[in-house]
This record gives structure tokens, sequence and C-alpha cells, in this order.
């Protein structure tokens, strides 16, 4: 099987099709968007296009991918090297102000996602298209892998009246799109008008593969994503963070390990077992530890808790076993497992679990012990709606 060509190395690779691009660019890119090579888009399209590439744009975690959590915002700069002015669209604004926008014809997105609604990329890229549809801006969407598969879908719809920045629009967690096809979605299904939107689809790019498969480069696409594993867990994990259960941050597993000071894991890893033996969740073995973050929950503090091991990513589920895993701490930890209580994603008002989850349904069905049957009931609320959709705007 050939190597996936990703959209900026199909780019590359056909000088004719860079001939329909003669005007001004901008670049909304992070560190994670290289060529097949490694090397960095940015330096690409200025091989490419030279002096038409007029302004480069951030994403949440900055442009160099520098910046370690939510809310912590990313100045506007000018980039010493390029000699181009990078524009944060994680600042005072996650959305790109009309001068941020003038002077700029073509608008390339290259963001590598992760496959799970809880992340901001997506985001990031559906506002850019509701700012660009009243302008004469074409938004180039350079596609990449789902490094998580784009086959596999699993968790709640988002209800849209616990969206946030975190949630803009009805996915399920684990929402089996590409970046492009978000795109392609969003233009068809939730976008007021229309934005003048272009799709560089990718080469020899199969729905079933995970990343590794491609044969393109890792590079992280945040902080807290060092492995492709990390991003399987992340379609679970991720609802730690609005617990005081520490999700593994300040260590060097992030988002594959989870704990608290109080959880003594080999008493508790029996118990597990059967849990998950009796849910037939399969794929995974958490492997009791303890560590101590050097930063953010519990910093400095031990923490007992497990690293979960993918073994198998075709049976894991990630959404399943971390639910379950959550509300057995919930029970566990008593009166020391805490929500989140400080603003998540810019909203004041919401549980940030709830924020997380994109419904109370699912912190209600963690606190009232009821069993997994309750929470796929609470999974096909809008499902096949979704299906439907998305089986009409697929590219692969």
């Amino acid at each position: 099987m050939s190597s996936v060509l990703s959209g900026i190395d199909v780019l590359e690779s056909n000088v004719e099709l860079q001939k329909e691009f003669s005007g001004n660019i901008g670049v909304l890119c992070h560190s994670a968007s290289v060529n097949k090579d490694l090397q960095h888009t940015l330096q690409s399209m200025i091989k490419m296009f030279g002096s038409q590439v007029k302004k480069v744009y951030g994403p949440q975690h900055g442009f160099v991918t520098d910046v370690q959590d939510n809310m912590i915002e990313t100045d506007h700069t000018f980039h010493p090297f390029f000699k181009l002015p990078v524009y944060s669209l994680y600042s005072e604004t996650r959305i790109p102000t009309d001068e941020m926008l003038e002077g700029i014809d073509h608008l390339f997105v290259d963001l590598q996602d992760v496959g799970t609604r809880i992340y901001t990329y997506i985001y990031t890229l559906t506002l850019l298209l509701e700012k660009c549809a009243g302008k004469d801006i074409e938004v180039v969407v350079l596609d990449r892998p789902n490094p998580i598969n784009a086959k596999d879908i699993e968790g709640n719809i988002l209800d849209t009246n616990f969206a946030s920045f975190v949630g803009r629009h009805p996915l399920p967690v684990r929402h089996g799109l590409t970046i492009g096809e978000v795109a392609q979605m969003h233009q068809k299904y939730w976008a007021s008008s229309s934005a003048n939107l272009r799709i560089i689809k990718m080469k020899n790019y199969e729905r079933h593969m995970s990343f590794e498969q491609t044969g393109l480069p890792w590079v992280m696409p945040s902080p807290n994503l060092p492995t492709v594993d990390g991003c399987y867990t992340f379609v679970g994990t991720v609802l730690f963070e609005g617990t005081n259960i520490s999700e593994g941050r300040g260590t060097t597993r992030s988002l594959e390990i989870v704990g608290h000071p109080k959880i003594r894991p080999w008493e508790l890893e029996s118990e597990l077992k059967d849990l998950f033996n009796k849910n037939d969740l399969t794929g995974f073995k958490l492997r009791p530890l303890n560590f101590m973050p050097t930063f953010q929950k519990h910093a400095g503090t031990a923490c007992g808790g497990y690293q979960i091991h993918v073994q198998d990513r075709e049976s894991f589920k990630p959404w399943r076993v971390c639910q379950l895993l959550c509300q057995k701490f919930y029970q566990v930890l008593g009166a020391d497992f805490k929500y989140k209580e400080d603003p998540y994603e810019y909203e004041f008002d919401k549980n940030p679990v709830d924020l997380i989850n994109g419904t109370d349904k699912v912190r209600e069905w963690m606190e009232s012990g009821s069993d997994l049957d309750k929470l796929n009931e609470i999974e096909k609320l809008g499902m096949s709606e979704y299906l439907d959709k998305r089986t009409s705007i697929l590219l692969y």
C-alpha cells in the first residue's frame, strides 16, 4: 500500500493545482502542520508561493504549540524568522477579525485534529468558515488523517443546549470524520450561509487507518498528546478534565494516566476487572500505578491510579471505559470526588463535566449508579440522524 499523502503533500506535488491560487495567502497552522518529510507547512507554502504568503494564524495552544492548557491565551506576534504577522485565534477572540482577514484571497487551513468532539481545532475552523461566508475569501482545507481512524463512532451526540468551544455542533464524542469532512458537514448542515470552501483531499487514505498505517510522521498536535495511543484514550480521559481526577497532565503520558491522591489502585483492581468483564469491554489493560504530577492537578502530590494500555484498538471503547471508571471513582471517593468549579472554556454557568459530555444526562447517569445499558440509551439519542448526515458528506 502506498503511503498516504496529506493535503499539503498533494498540493506540493501538483504544480498545476498551485497555479489556481494567484492571490494573497493566509495560513492557519500549528506545529503538527508538516509534510511527509517533516517540513513545516508554512515553509512549504513560502517555497510554493513566495511573497503571496502574507499572514499566519494559530489555533489553541498557539502557532508554535507551546501553551499547555485551556483558557491560557496566546498573544499576536510577528515571527522573527518568517517575517510575517502571526494572529492568535485563541486570544481575546476566537473568531478572526476583519482586520486579521483584510487583503487575504486564499486562507489555507492545515491542522491535525484528533477525532474527538472535545478538541477545539475543528471549531476554530468552523468559526473561520462562518466569518469568511460574507467575504471574498476562499477557505482551503488541507485535509489530514483522523489518527484514531475515520470509521469508528462512539459516545453521545452533543445537545446544543450545552454548546461551548469544546462542542459547537451535534457530533458524537468520537466523530469518525477527517477535519475536511467536518468542514463539509458544517457547510451542509450547520452554517447559516455558505463560505467559499475548497478541500484538498488526501491520496491513498482509507477510513479504517490508524495514524501509523498512513506512513506519515506523528507530531504532537497539542502539548499533552505526545502519542497516538493518547489520542485513543483521550476519547475517554478528556472527561476527567471536568473533575478533580488527574488526567495525567504533569506526567510524560498525559491523557493515558488517571488518578487521585485517595485512590488505592491495587485494592480496586479486581473490582474494575470484574466491572469491565461484565460489560464486555476489552482491548485494553488498566495497570495500577502511583504517580506524582509535576504541574496542574495534585502537583507534587502522590496519586494512585491507572495507566490505560491500549492492546486492541479495534475492540477498545474508550468512552465507555472511562465513563464507567469515572462512575467507580465517584462511588469510591465519595466527598473527595469534586467537579471542576472554575470556568471551563469561557463558560461560566454550566458544570464543566456537562460541557465536556455535551449533556447533563451522562452526569446524571453516573451519579445515579445506573448500568451501561442506560448509558447506551443516551448514546443512541440522535445517532441515526447523525449517521445519515455523515454518510452524505464523506470524502473517502
